[in-house]
């Protein structure tokens, strides 16, 4: 069975997540390859137009999505003690397992010991 989740991996969590994405399967485009120095408003509509869960170490997307209500697909916000390509892959790597297809239309903080989700409303 395809993995049906898609994912859009913004420049703050790099080109190896991305990789790590596309070689496990998962439909993924990288903000450096598709779109590099696009404004955070721009990545997130890419994002919501293809259906695809953001992936980012960047806090201003969750003040757009709180604060000024822009829509999405799915956020996973990285926030990391050990900022590295390798743990970032654990960490979503983790997710993915524990959540698969219920990533969509979520806004998630993971670290590497926790993980808040919360519902889109």
């Amino acid at each position: 069975m395809p993995n049906r989740v898609k994912f859009l991996v913004d420049e703050s969590s790099g080109i190896k997540l991305a990789r790590w994405l596309q070689e496990a399967g998962f439909d993924t485009l990288s903000v450096i390859e598709v779109m590099p120095g696009a404004k955070d408003k721009q990545v997130l509509e890419r994002a919501f137009s293809e259906n695809r869960v953001l992936v980012t170490n960047d806090k201003d997307f969750g003040r757009l999505v709180e604060r000024s209500k822009f829509s999405h697909r799915g956020i996973i916000l990285l926030r990391l003690k050990n900022d590295t390509p390798s743990t970032r892959i654990l960490v979503v790597q983790s997710l993915i397992s524990k959540f698969g297809e219920q990533l969509q239309d979520k806004f998630i903080v993971a670290g590497e010991q926790r993980v808040r989700i919360r519902t889109r409303k």
